[in-house]
């Protein structure tokens, strides 16, 4: 897999994070404390720049209340 390969699966994955955190109405800040992480760390994901964690992943879906598949899901 090449950079510019990875670098999209993150982009992805974050617009993804974004969408389903906006139709729960929820800010970054609200997901990050439903997470206990960081609100930067939560923008810097939906941004494509982090590479997240397997287990920041579950983190997330279960503050929203899904799958981790969702975010994998088109």
């Amino acid at each position: 897999m090449t950079a510019s390969n990875q670098k999209d699966i993150r982009k992805q994955f974050g617009e993804r994070l974004r969408y389903l955190r906006l139709i729960r109405e929820l800010s970054q800040e609200d997901l990050a404390h439903l997470c206990n992480l960081d609100r930067s760390y939560i923008g810097g994901v939906e941004r494509g720049q982090r590479n997240v964690s397997l287990l920041n992943i579950k983190k997330i879906a279960d503050a929203l209340c899904v799958s981790p598949k969702e975010f994998f899901d088109e």
